[in-house]
């Protein structure tokens, strides 16, 4: 979706193009497009962030956020391909930073859905995690009281990161603010587990078919920045979450910044290449 750009951004786009002002630093993080079957393709599981938060506010997202020091703990238990095989996955020269952030998608997405894609060995996944128990563990990962590394290891679990694919990259913008180089990761619901509303960022959580989202989006009845929306349009391509997945498989990771560029007498962000045509199919 292509919606004309106001003026005063894209003047303050020119004043990054021309130097005149300087770009924040990127901060790094992860997010994970968690999935489950639906009626009419995958539908995703989104949270609207609370009006009062300083970045996307208001905004429909998926669960994940920035790659915490202690994401970077080398002695965390691990199953499914290594980080060196995550670093050419994800486009990055540093295995350590691969590992961050594959441990960062999947804290987050226990923080903030409930979920945990962890297991006793690297066949099993744990199933209920929704006990007072688990709950208080949740609250402490979240509040940094618990590392993720302690976590499993009390519980005997290691992380499957097998359950993970390796989807897009995006990092925002010059002219923002607040940036974020940011990983998607996809990855379906776990049998027996559940979401659950828990996430303190947000103020309303939905299941959605990811092509209804689309539409949702196009309507204005859900906001989304270009990047959850493409996301959305992309998985919804697909008939199944385990198609999703599989796809994932073969990809790397490119990351890419939109810029400004012009579109007739409007301005507007520009996209990767090769959602072009899924883009241009919608009439948009």
């Amino acid at each position: 979706m292509r919606l004309p750009l106001p003026e005063q951004l894209v003047a303050q786009a020119r004043s990054y193009a021309d130097g005149t002002a300087e770009p924040a630093t990127p901060r790094n993080a992860a997010t994970v497009v968690l999935m489950r079957p639906g009626s009419d393709g995958p539908s995703v599981y989104l949270l609207r962030r609370q009006t009062s938060m300083a970045f996307a506010a208001g905004m429909c997202v998926f669960p994940g956020g920035g790659v915490d020091d202690r994401d970077f703990d080398a002695s965390v238990a691990w199953a499914g391909p290594t980080p060196a095989e995550w670093a050419a996955r994800l486009g990055v020269d540093d295995e350590h930073l691969a590992r961050a952030l594959v441990c960062a998608a999947v804290r987050e997405t226990f923080e903030e859905s409930g979920v945990l894609l962890a297991g006793t060995s690297a066949d099993d996944v744990v199933a209920d995690v929704t006990r007072d128990d688990w709950e208080a563990d949740r609250k402490a990962l979240e509040s940094r009281q618990l590392a993720l590394t302690e976590l499993l290891e009390r519980r005997g679990l290691v992380l499957r990161t097998d359950l993970l694919g390796a989807w897009s990259g995006w990092l925002t913008p010059v002219f923002e603010p607040r940036r974020y180089r940011t990983w998607f990761f996809v990855a379906v619901l776990p049998d027996g587990q559940r979401t659950r509303d828990v996430s303190t960022e947000s103020d309303q959580v939905t299941w959605m078919l990811a092509l209804s989202a689309v539409e949702a989006v196009e309507r204005q009845d859900l906001f989304m920045l270009p990047p959850t929306y493409l996301t959305c349009l992309e998985v919804g391509q697909s008939t199944t979450p385990d198609e999703v997945l599989a796809a994932a498989r073969g990809r790397e990771v490119e990351m890419f910044m939109p810029e400004v560029v012009a579109d007739g007498e409007d301005f507007v962000l520009s996209m990767p290449p090769d959602l072009e045509p899924l883009v241009a199919a919608r009439g948009r």
